[in-house]
């Protein structure tokens, strides 16, 4: 399981419900049920990948994660995951204040931009940054946003809902292996993780 995942699952609490957005072959859905008996729930927009998790025995869904969502019923979920996926979102905005309506708490991960290999790309050959988080060309990429570190506590702040705990790491190996970032994650980072959650538990986001 990606390194990513791997802290992701460590914050999941035992028995809970969980819905994984963007689940891909269902490998965490898979360890949370195995290690913490959660009740699972994903959502593919690959049909391929649906596949792969119905034979895993996972209760997947194929479709769009921003309609999908629209469908449950409010707090369905104690957790609910976007994992390396936002930067794919049309309506980040919308789609979280959706999350934080079925789910108590959202787990939002997501590649940083701000990286120092992304910076030395741009200030020595002034072009769109390739690096092993972002793989893509400019004009291939399936990623239609941009973020950093700072760009989402930001984006929070504005958008009135908490960062309850965050994590920066530093992947390596294909993202199977990592290490926490403490200093200058902004910089250090090739991955931010966030759990987020109502302020003063509103119910919406502006």
């Amino acid at each position: 399981m990606r390194f990513d995942l791997e802290i992701i699952a460590s914050w999941i609490e035992p028995g809970s419900r969980v819905l994984d957005l963007g689940c891909g072959e269902g490998d965490l859905l898979v360890y949370l049920k195995e290690k913490k008996q959660v009740t699972g729930t994903g959502i593919e927009l690959s049909e391929e990948k649906v596949v792969t998790c119905i034979d895993k025995g996972l209760s997947v869904l194929q479709g769009d994660i921003n309609k999908e969502v629209e469908d449950y019923a409010d707090h369905s979920f104690d957790f609910v995951i976007l994992s390396q996926t936002l930067q794919q979102v049309y309506e980040p905005a919308t789609l979280i204040k959706e999350l934080l309506r079925i789910g108590n708490k959202v787990v939002v991960s997501f590649p940083n931009f701000s990286h120092w290999r992304c910076r030395l790309q741009l200030l020595f050959y002034g072009m769109a940054p390739k690096t092993k988080q972002l793989p893509y060309q400019w004009y291939n990429t399936p990623n239609i946003r941009v973020m950093t570190l700072g760009d989402f506590r930001r984006f929070a702040q504005k958008k009135g809902f908490h960062i309850l705990k965050e994590v920066a790491i530093n992947t390596q190996n294909k993202d199977k292996q990592g290490k926490i970032i403490h200093f200058f994650p902004n910089l250090r980072a090739t991955y931010g993780i966030m759990l987020i959650g109502n302020r003063n538990n509103e119910k919406n986001i502006n």
